[in-house]
């Protein structure tokens, strides 16, 4: 027997028929990226169905010298979860572990599995009259394990922050096969690091997240949503300003989008209608919300804000949301986005934030660079204004070649990009992780203090380099590719 023979059939005895395939069907489905832009090959698909089996293939792994690349809901936006070429690799999959284990009404918290789909957990709390205050255009695919492994944002992150924020309590399996276990949630605990930090966001790297324990939120109670036109991406930013002054410690969302996004996604939409009924160059998309336990007339509170944000010339028209539908049918036109731009052909996307109280300014010297420097092309950013953390695109030219465009102009365009991002002190990743798509321009762009410590960490907790190589960790200069 081969060693790959003799491992894949110790694999099989710990996992059982349902835990491990190399059927290619089976397997096809999740050996390429949700954005189509990487495709590898895997030795097997490992299902397990609980840390213990986990632990045990991980172990296992190692023995053998078997690389392991874990994935969630095959929904992220990095290609962080996709294995290489090779084939040499585990692909590790964590939907099976999806067991709510138990769901505290008393402490408003909820241990999950890894597994568990993120509308899931919302459902559930839901029931509970409780809710997690983290939600993305995903949350259908996407699991908990994901999201903690690439400390996900959203849409609330303005007012709960982004998934690091929300993850009381954490259990994992190291490389090699240890679980660490710290689910019980402590609001004091100073005994040394705090490890659960260091695991949230390493994107597998160092660990395999099994389990978390999560805070929930008192179900919302009155929510008022508005849409809002702008001129100008400036005034956008000083209508949020305004309204974190004077009701922010409601607001859960504002979000924004150029004319272009809006006509994209009702071109896209045949039953949508423009809120406003006219066009604007910005529009914003605001929301705020009360919890059950507090006072009403949230909607009157709101019509004051933007009435002082008229008088102020902050606005120049706003709609605010007579039912529940027709505030779904705004949150709609911004979570379509995304796929109205797909219809419309390839562009590059970027994932960036610079600090909150420059992106206007960010967003108004960017554009015209990028659209100056790259001719045919359109520069849109939409997204978490308040936050500062915009989705940065370029649109290619018309008549453009999906796939050799990006592989070659478009890879120019996010260099260009992230050194308009670097130069304002900015991120090249917001909310998205690193992957494989940005760890050549964060090895090119990133600290070298910062990259030393993180490839030491790397080193200390996984010396074999099995924790999905070649994602997040940038090689050292003359190190050689892992």
């Amino acid at each position: 027997m081969t060693n790959s023979d003799e491992f894949l059939l110790a694999a099989s005895e710990i996992l059982g028929p349902k835990g491990l395939t190399r059927d290619t069907a089976a397997m096809a489905p999740w050996l390429t990226d949700w954005r189509g832009r990487f495709t590898g090959r895997a030795l097997a698909l490992a299902s397990p169905a609980d840390t213990g089996e986990v632990s045990q293939l991980v172990q296992l792994c190692a023995q053998h010298c078997v690389p392991i690349v874990p994935q969630g809901g095959n929904s992220g936006m990095s290609g962080g979860a996709t294995p290489d070429e090779n084939g040499n690799a585990v692909l590790l999959s964590l939907r099976r572990m999806n067991a709510i284990r138990e769901l505290d009404t008393g402490d408003m918290t909820a241990t999950c599995e890894a597994g568990v789909i993120l509308q899931t957990l919302q459902e559930a709390a839901a029931d509970e009259r409780l809710r997690f205050p983290l939600t993305l255009g995903g949350k259908g695919s996407a699991t908990i394990g994901g999201l903690i492994s690439t400390n996900a944002g959203g849409t609330q992150v303005l007012r709960h922050g982004s998934m690091r924020a929300q993850v009381l309590g954490l259990e994992a399996v190291m490389p090699d096969g240890a679980v660490f276990d710290a689910l019980t949630p402590l609001k004091k605990d100073n005994r040394g690091f705090d490890l659960k930090q260091l695991l949230i966001g390493s994107e597998g790297t160092l660990g395999i997240v099994t389990a978390a324990t999560l805070r929930l939120l008192p179900e919302i109670g009155e929510r008022t949503v508005c849409w809002a036109g702008c001129e100008t991406i400036a005034q956008a930013r000083d209508l949020l300003v305004h309204c974190e002054r004077e009701l922010g410690d409601l607001m859960e969302g504002f979000e924004v989008m150029p004319a272009h996004s809006l006509a994209a996604v009702l071109d896209h939409l045949p039953d949508a209608r423009n809120p406003l009924g006219t066009k604007h160059p910005w529009n914003a998309l605001i929301e705020w919300v009360v919890p059950r336990s507090a006072e009403t007339g949230l909607a009157a509170k709101v019509e004051a804000v933007l009435e002082s944000a008229l008088d102020a010339g902050l606005l120049t028209d706003a709609a605010i949301a007579a039912n529940e539908t027709q505030a779904d049918s705004f949150w709609l036109l911004r979570d379509t986005i995304a796929p109205a731009e797909r219809a419309i052909g390839p562009a590059m996307q970027h994932d960036i934030s610079v600090p909150p109280a420059q992106m206007a300014r960010f967003i108004e010297d960017a554009v015209p660079q990028v659209e100056a420097r790259f001719p045919g092309t359109t520069a849109v950013a939409f997204g978490h204004l308040g936050d500062g953390n915009v989705h940065f695109h370029v649109l290619a030219p018309k008549g453009a070649a999906a796939g050799l465009w990006e592989r070659t102009e478009g890879k120019t365009i996010s260099m260009f990009v992230h050194d308009l991002v670097t130069r304002w002190h900015g991120s090249i990743s917001a909310e998205h992780g690193i992957g494989q798509m940005k760890r050549d321009e964060l090895a090119r762009l990133g600290d070298p203090v910062a990259l030393a410590l993180m490839r030491r960490v790397k080193n200390a907790l996984d010396p074999q380099g099995l924790f999905n190589p070649g994602k997040l960790v940038p090689v050292a200069p003359g190190a050689g590719s892992d």
